[in-house]
């Protein structure tokens, strides 16, 4: 990963965004990081992962609730309660 000043981020962009195509590129702001520049690629398959993550981590609630024997009528008698 690359990094870059924002100043020069901002005096770079089309070389940044060049950049960006090939590998995510970090910007620091008085030693700090503030915002990290991706490809679209990049960007879906983090954002797909995520989703395809939390789908899992539902499911796996889903079945332990079932397991216990929590229903949807038992969740929203318990909701209405």
């Amino acid at each position: 990963m690359r990094y870059v000043s924002a100043s020069d981020a901002k005096q770079r962009l089309a070389a940044l965004i060049d950049t960006a195509q090939r590998e995510p590129v970090t910007i620091r702001r008085q030693n700090r990081e503030v915002a990290v520049v991706l490809s679209p690629e990049d960007y879906k398959r983090l954002t797909r992962t995520n989703v395809e993550e939390f789908q899992r981590f539902c499911d796996r609630v889903s079945r332990a609730a079932m397991a216990q024997g929590m229903s949807e009528e038992v969740l929203s008698d318990l909701l209405d309660g």
